[in-house]
């Protein structure tokens, strides 16, 4: 690795400034261990390095050439892989790659292959606790690598998140990404359903998701959406348009392995309905707009 701080670990670029990066590289700022950042978008980036004191390279390349941690977080398996190739130019032995976007195992795969072909090591690193855990640095982040990599790295991501749990080699990170996104899936569905079944039988909702949440049905899902649903705000923490994304990886993984998902096709049905209605930009919890009772 080149550049270190005394102190904090190695220092990192952040490539890939959407709600969650950007959150996650303010996180990494504050420790210290953030020395640039590169987005599609140059007004995106230039706002962000005025705000947080850092550097905003002119390519993933140039981004590359200076740091000693280069994390990705974009939205797709094509936008991982353009990433990386323009990366590649500029990477050197020591250096390592870590994606934090949710794409396919096959994806993962072959992006550390073309890194490890340069010398440098990969992780798949894909997280999950949607906003308020990239806002306060209490994401989850599930590691595909080998583990000595991943303890190089362990500082940055600690920055980032407050659970970091290596899963087994590249692309386990991704696999267990895709048995959290098909849960969340299933999680929506009965969240929605049991909701909109308490507001048919005309029970006070702050009051039901009060006792619920204390409760055997109680979850991160009911607490952190369960009462903005009931009022019909879906302000995104996490949008319907990337978890129907995520979805089909987890159908396709699933089909491969002969596995039946009914409630993840159930939920990939229904986005397909919310998105042909122009609500992909909302949160997943948008679901309530096909369960709850008519006015």
């Amino acid at each position: 690795m080149t550049a270190t701080t005394d102190s904090a670990g190695p220092m990192a670029g952040f490539i890939g400034l959407g709600s969650m990066g950007a959150a996650m590289a303010r996180n990494l700022a504050r420790a210290g261990l953030l020395s640039s950042v590169w987005n599609r978008s140059a007004p995106v980036a230039e706002a962000l390095c005025r705000e947080l004191g850092v550097a905003q390279a002119d390519s993933p390349a140039g981004l590359a050439a200076t740091a000693d941690v280069i994390l990705v977080c974009v939205s797709a398996d094509a936008d991982v892989l353009a990433i990386v190739d323009a990366l590649l130019p500029s990477l050197r032995p020591g250096q390592i790659v870590v994606d934090l976007s949710t794409v396919s195992r096959e994806t993962a795969c072959a992006v550390a292959e073309r890194v490890r072909g340069q010398g440098a090591d990969f992780l798949d690193a894909p997280v999950t606790g949607g906003m308020e855990g990239a806002r306060h640095g209490t994401l989850a982040i599930m590691v595909g690598g080998a583990a000595a990599t991943l303890e190089r790295v362990r500082p940055v991501l600690a920055a980032m998140g407050s659970r970091i749990v290596h899963m087994g080699d590249v692309g386990m990170g991704q696999s267990a990404k895709a048995v959290n996104q098909a849960m969340c899936a299933g999680i929506n569905q009965a969240v929605t359903e049991a909701l909109a079944f308490g507001e048919t039988l005309g029970l006070d909702m702050d009051k039901l998701i009060e006792v619920m949440d204390s409760g055997a049905a109680g979850s991160w899902f009911l607490e952190k959406r369960g009462r903005t649903m009931v009022r019909g705000s879906y302000v995104p923490g996490f949008k319907l348009a990337l978890h129907q994304k995520d979805l089909g990886i987890c159908l396709a993984m699933a089909r491969e392995h002969g596995v039946a998902l009914p409630l993840a096709e159930m939920t990939a049905h229904d986005y397909d309905r919310l998105l042909a209605d122009g609500h992909g930009d909302e949160d997943i919890s948008a679901l309530y707009r096909l369960k709850r009772p008519a006015p």
